[in-house]
């Protein structure tokens, strides 16, 4: 009977997932399409799909060493002691508070003993008392569902924050392989505008050139190194921000030059309705919307009235041996019911509050889905359309190469002028840079997508108890 009213009943709406309009398929599948994957799902460690050695390094210090995750990590155990906090309440309160009592009687003269001597002992007593709350309305159960959603959200946002920092290093990772790539790029055109200048110098100390060229070139050997100084502070700049994401001090860090492969990687997008499974933001927003429908039951309990139950034990004696013998034994056992006849509409207004937080997480647990569908098509037409553009600069490299050697073969047989040079190889460098531009956007939007599909995140792995 105790167990059947400590199981009581739930004064919450029945939950059931928010619906939310899901598409079929993802409109850019259709028009993108990358190479057919070995696998069918990304993987856990997501950012192995791209196969570099030190990015992988990289990433492995993130779950260890970055502070946001760190603070997530905290946040996620807060929330499973609240757990543990809310389940004591189905297990009785039992307290005791022993003491000893020095005491002195003092006794009325009689007939037989004129002057009685008083009395002086000690007292020893050992008081136990025992209350519990039985569950009727499900007050005990909702609370402890309400935080045990809570729980599980926070596992999901550590798993979104861990997302989002691997996200971030990847990203800052392949910025600055771009800008290596780069920085080899501009110092083969200073060693070619170097080699220029030295040609043009020894041409107008002959009278074979003019003091005009001279300058031109000069100029254009300045512009290039500083380029190169520029690239410089943009690779220090990302190197700092990876140094924060690994939380460690920007002077015990330093990533060395490499060449990279930019060449997007193939992406696994599956169906739009997995997101729901596959994005740790979506399903941290989906158990608050649960935890808030707890609420309500936990507001609504507040109507019905309490059954206490109680009890109590007292052991007194004057000797500490007898202490726990059943003479000094004085015991009793109760219930109460308590309830609540006017309060001015407060448990009206905690049930609308409720109510309208409940509305409120399924509004925001929505929109979360539909950007979770919308960061997946922004970055499959990112893509697409990065792989058309990137088509269209490389013929136009080539025909800048083509009209800097027309320019070195006019100049070289007397026919053109050193301008003219001067004007292929800055548009050949410029050329160059917005190729590698276009690629390093594409890895960067790889990284993004892969973000935006959840990564390697899996709702039904990750466990709140």
């Amino acid at each position: 009977v105790c167990l059947g009213l400590a199981a009581g009943c739930s004064l919450a709406p029945k939950y059931a997932k928010p619906t939310v309009q899901t598409p079929d398929a993802f409109k850019e599948t259709g028009l993108w399409k990358a190479a057919d994957p070995k696998d069918d799902k990304i993987r856990g460690d997501w950012w192995e799909l791209f196969h570099d050695p030190a990015l992988n390094k990289l990433e492995a210090q993130v779950d260890v060493a970055n502070q946001s995750v760190a603070v997530a990590l905290a946040n996620f155990h807060v929330a499973r002691a609240v757990v543990s906090q809310a389940r004591s309440q189905y297990f009785p309160t039992v307290s005791t508070s022993p003491s000893v009592t020095l005491a002195k009687q003092h006794f009325a003269p009689t007939a037989a003993n004129p002057t009685p001597a008083p009395y002086t002992g000690v007292i020893y007593s050992l008081p136990i008392d025992a209350s519990w709350e039985v569950d009727l309305w499900g007050r005990i159960g909702n609370t402890v569902k309400a935080s045990s959603y809570e729980a599980q959200a926070t596992l999901a946002d550590l798993g979104n924050v861990r997302l989002t920092v691997h996200a971030e290093v990847a990203e800052d990772y392949f910025q600055i392989r771009g800008l290596d790539t780069e920085e080899k790029m501009t110092v083969a055109e200073v060693m070619a505008a170097q080699e220029s200048l030295g040609l043009i110098q020894v041409q107008a100390d002959s009278g074979m050139a003019s003091g005009q060229d001279v300058d031109q070139a000069t100029a254009l050997l300045g512009l290039v190194r500083a380029q190169l100084t520029d690239l410089g502070i943009q690779r220090a700049t990302l190197e700092l921000a990876i140094a924060a994401l690994l939380g460690k001090p920007a002077s015990s860090f330093a990533l060395a030059n490499a060449a990279a492969d930019l060449t997007p990687v193939s992406v696994p997008t599956g169906l739009p309705s997995q997101l729901l499974e596959r994005r740790p933001d979506v399903a941290a927003a989906e158990r608050r919307v649960a935890e808030a429908n707890a609420q309500i039951g936990v507001a609504r309990a507040a109507y019905f009235p309490v059954l206490g139950l109680t009890a109590s034990a007292d052991f007194v004696s004057s000797v500490l041996g007898d202490l726990l013998t059943g003479p000094a034994l004085v015991w009793s056992v109760g219930a109460s019911l308590s309830q609540t006849l006017f309060d001015g509409g407060k448990r009206a207004g905690v049930t609308s509050q409720a109510w309208a937080a409940y509305e409120g997480t399924v509004a925001n647990y929505r929109q979360i889905v539909l950007s979770a569908f919308q960061n997946v098509e922004d970055s499959l037409s990112t893509l697409r359309i990065l792989a058309i553009e990137l088509g269209q600069q490389n013929m136009v490299v080539k025909a800048s190469q083509d009209f800097l050697d027309l320019a070195r073969t006019s100049y070289n047989t007397g026919v053109g002028p050193y301008a003219d040079i001067i004007i292929a190889q800055t548009a050949m460098l410029n050329n160059q840079k917005a190729a590698l531009s276009v690629q390093m956007a594409q890895m960067t939007a790889s990284v993004q997508l892969i973000k935006a599909l959840g990564g390697g995140w899996d709702a039904k792995q990750d466990k709140a108890e």
